[in-house]
């Protein structure tokens, strides 16, 4: 019997990561917000963007952290707060064998919450098995997708994992704007065109994000300070919360080099703040 699941398990995940990545007509929304504190106003909104005051339920995916149970009850306690008890926290482990009952568990979820911790940690679990495709599957038929801070970097393609290949001595803000230093790592892939990294404005991470869109051109850098939010809803991004959000991008595709320095020209730099509305091609 076991062996029968496994089959099908494989069969499962052989027909459905491939066309997960296909996701440019999903109905689902995207709650990106940037770390730190998360006012009742942006709760509530996640809430009211999920329709689980009406009616399903929600998850929250506590992997990001080291200590998982406790960053599922603080990440569910938000919303108790609120009156809203319908949000349960469900753990998986790395090579875990995945229950039927789990599984159906992320698929019929209104709102998937991702919660912090570390980025790499998370991908780690999930990247390659039915957790990830239904993911994607969920966000496709019509759920909202919400993470903080790592669980904000998991959601593009391209994921910043915080670590400088040059420098191995963690720092909160890159030291300097280089060639070949920052680390980029696969993410769910759930939005292809941004990078995303989060406690921006507060750590000061302008010289990471600059890094990102020198080097890959073709992405725009979207910079969600702690407390803030963006809200993607097909193309449009609002600006939700209480702080800003700072969006870089190289339209020249423009990168010079001067002993491993970055450089580049025509650079553009937008800053939005709350109730404001963007689109990124």
């Amino acid at each position: 019997m076991m062996l029968k699941r496994i089959v099908l398990l494989s069969l499962f995940l052989g027909f459905t990561i491939q066309s997960c990545a296909q996701n440019l007509d999903a109905k689902g929304k995207l709650f990106i917000i940037g770390g730190g504190s998360r006012p009742a106003s942006m709760v509530d909104r996640i809430v009211k963007e999920s329709g689980i005051d009406k009616e399903g339920y929600g998850i929250v995916l506590p992997m990001s952290s080291s200590i998982p149970d406790s960053s599922a009850y603080y990440a569910t306690n938000q919303f108790y707060k609120l009156g809203v008890n319908n949000v349960y926290g469900l753990n998986f482990v790395k090579d875990e064998v995945l229950t039927v009952s789990k599984l159906d568990s992320i698929r019929n979820a209104k709102l998937i919450y991702i919660s912090g911790g570390d980025q790499n940690k998370f991908m780690d679990i999930v990247q390659g098995t039915a957790i990830e495709v239904l993911i994607h599957e969920a966000y496709e038929n019509g759920s909202l997708i919400a993470g903080t801070s790592a669980g904000a970097a998991v959601m593009s393609e391209m994921m910043i994992t915080g670590s400088e290949l040059k420098h191995p001595d963690y720092s909160s803000t890159f030291r300097n704007i280089e060639s070949e230093n920052i680390e980029i790592k696969s993410g769910l892939g759930l939005i292809t065109n941004i990078i995303v990294d989060q406690h921006f404005v507060k750590r000061s991470r302008y010289n990471r994000l600059l890094s990102a869109v020198i080097e890959y051109p073709e992405i725009a850098g979207i910079g969600i300070d702690e407390s803030t939010a963006i809200l993607i809803s097909g193309k449009t991004m609002e600006v939700v919360g209480e702080s800003q959000v700072v969006v870089f991008t190289n339209p020249d595709k423009s990168k010079t080099t001067f002993n491993d320095k970055l450089g580049a020209h025509g650079l553009i730099m937008n800053l939005y703040l709350p109730g404001e509305t963007f689109k990124i091609d």
